[in-house]
């Protein structure tokens, strides 16, 4: 789901590095934000209220930036009206990418800790690459086979820290993870097939606004438990904060940056950046949550990543993008 890159005099290097360094930063403090706002309000509440709020403001986001130069296809889409197909294809799609990704992210996030969900989430490639060679969009190669047994080893490293156990909390955490980041796969590798049909800009767009109405039922009934306007005010500044960081800040704004870089880089210059992510993650965890780290995680996240980029090095006209968390 790129964009070729644009022809126009494109900013400088140091502006483009500038971007897609605040792209990596909001989406690192996203994993601390999700765990602060844990702190005030349950998994299932915090997940709702991001995902539905994220639907609301991305609304208004499409339509200024559609009116800008940069995103001129997304104009384009604003001058059809919208199928029923079209309702369909927004609510699959935002029911991957946004209600099973951003649902499974924050709940994940509940039971295991940010080192090891930044990296579950960085291998999001992998992910891809296996639904885009079932849905026999990619060739299995000897090359990829061993690139993901590498990074499955990682993941199986992680896991060990806390001892492979059903009832392990950090692997009850890790697998839900794992299965939020599937689900943005699925929204990578099905979007393939309609990037002809939908521009980048308004895909995101409706699929968050999709992706809350699915969630919609859940936020109210959510809204409902907390009950009186007195435990409302019980919670912590702290907890809305988180909410609105995670929809405006990692959903709205973050996804418009990126858009705006794909207009000068190409997908696959830009997603070499995505390995910075664990890593920033991680030192953010360790420095504002007090998380420890250990040799575990270090030789797991060394090798998962490891496997990603074995991979994505020897890969040549593929789906990239960036996992957001």
């Amino acid at each position: 789901m790129g964009v070729e890159t644009s022809s126009e005099r494109a900013p400088s290097r140091a502006v483009l590095a500038a971007s897609i360094g605040v792209v990596i930063i909001i989406w690192a403090v996203n994993f601390i934000a999700a765990k602060i706002g844990l702190r005030s309000l349950p998994a299932a509440t915090l997940a709702s209220f991001r995902v539905v709020l994220a639907g609301m403001v991305m609304l208004p986001f499409y339509q200024f930036c559609s009116r800008l130069p940069a995103f001129a296809e997304a104009a384009e889409s604003r001058q059809r009206k919208f199928t029923l197909r079209d309702l369909w294809t927004f609510l699959y799609m935002g029911f991957f990418g946004v209600m099973m990704n951003q649902v499974c992210f924050t709940v994940g996030l509940r039971y295991t800790s940010v080192s090891h969900a930044a990296v579950i989430v960085g291998m999001g490639p992998i992910y891809t690459l296996i639904l885009a060679t079932l849905f026999k969009l990619e060739m299995a190669t000897w090359r990829k086979v061993v690139g993901m047994a590498i990074a499955f080893a990682g993941i199986a490293v992680l896991a060990s820290e806390s001892g492979i156990s059903v009832h392990s909390p950090s692997v009850l955490g890790d697998g839900i993870t794992m299965t939020g980041s599937v689900g943005f796969a699925m929204y990578v590798v099905l979007g393939k097939r309609l990037a002809g049909h939908y521009d980048p800009l308004t895909m995101t767009a409706f699929s968050h606004v999709a992706g809350a109405l699915i969630v919609l039922p859940v936020a109210v009934y959510r809204a409902h438990t907390l009950g009186s306007a007195e435990h409302w005010r019980a919670i912590a500044w702290t907890g809305w904060a988180a909410v609105f960081y995670m929809a405006i800040f990692s959903s709205a704004v973050a996804y418009v940056f990126y858009f705006w870089l794909l207009r000068y880089l190409q997908a696959s210059q830009l997603s070499a950046f995505t390995y910075l992510l664990p890593v920033v993650a991680t030192i953010l965890g360790i420095l504002w949550l007090g998380e420890k780290g250990s040799w575990n995680q270090m030789l797991g996240g060394v090798l998962a990543l490891g496997g990603v980029y074995w991979i994505e090095s020897g890969r040549a006209s593929v789906v990239r993008v960036i996992a957001a968390p």
